[in-house]
């Protein structure tokens, strides 16, 4: 299999490298790249052929990865359709609906959409994947190949639910980030200092995963095996509680997807 990824940022450079530990050749993957710098540092850094426009390494590829800012992609695609013969499109541009891309690509229909977050810079991401109807088996295990390089990978059935995954995951994040920060503040505020905050939010945040993820049970499930009656965690579930911290969080990420409904709708008006 032969990539062409067109960008080459950070997400591409995590998918990049997570291919060659897997065991991909470098000498299959080239990459489209405007900056001058960038292109030295992916050359030096990952021994790949870099181009500043597309040309003959993009027409003899299998797969064509998008990596461009959403607001950028409708010029890039609309220069890309004439490249396009048979080779699977991933694109991993937020909010860039199938349709529209198709339709920047001058019609063409074997696309696949991807969201991954940023955790797969560390090679533990999520990504989320779609598929339009013209996208056959083969092409979908090749779409998931790459994204695997970079973490777990998840497959939607409609196109309408990567609204919901960006909320969840794509944004989701941030939202570990934030309570990280309160926790870290809190800790601080009791009177432990900025690095003993900082080491004891990050494990416990990282430990508490790994066990959800190896018990194998639900989270409401864990958090009541550690909530002992009368004792200072139930006092501070009481408190969240109270405030109705959960639903908020709830309705807070109700409304990343509403947005993330509505970035789509502008690409495709606006463009």
């Amino acid at each position: 299999m032969k990539i062409a990824f067109v960008g080459g940022g950070n997400m591409a450079r995590a998918l990049i490298g997570g291919l060659l530990q897997r065991g991909f050749a470098a000498e299959g993957i080239s990459v489209v790249e405007i900056d001058a710098q960038v292109r030295s540092q992916l050359a030096t850094q990952f021994a790949v052929h870099v181009a500043e426009q597309p040309g003959g390494e993009l027409q003899s590829s299998d797969v064509v990865l998008l990596a461009v800012k959403p607001q950028h992609m409708r010029v890039v695609a609309e220069k890309l359709g004439q490249l396009l013969r048979a080779q699977l499109v991933v694109s991993i541009a937020a909010g860039v609906r199938t349709a529209d891309l198709s339709r920047w690509l001058g019609g063409y229909e074997r696309i696949v959409r991807a969201m991954p977050n940023t955790p797969a810079l560390v090679l533990a991401g999520i990504s989320a994947l779609y598929a339009g109807p013209a996208v056959g088996v083969a092409e979908r295990e090749r779409a998931e190949e790459i994204l695997a390089a970079v973490g777990t990978t998840l497959w939607v059935q409609q196109e309408e639910q990567m609204d919901a995954v960006t909320a969840v995951s794509g944004s989701g994040p941030a939202y570990v980030f934030y309570f990280m920060e309160a926790l870290q503040e809190a800790a601080r505020e009791l009177g432990l200092g900025a690095d003993e905050a900082r080491r004891l939010s990050l494990q416990t945040f990282s430990g508490a995963a790994q066990l959800a993820e190896h018990s194998g049970d639900d989270a409401g499930v864990l958090r009541e095996r550690v909530t002992s009656k009368g004792g200072t965690t139930e006092r501070a579930l009481s408190s969240m509680n109270s405030d109705e911290l959960k639903r908020k969080f709830v309705e807070a990420v109700k409304r990343a997807a509403e947005r993330s409904r509505e970035l789509g709708e502008q690409l495709g008006k606006s463009n």
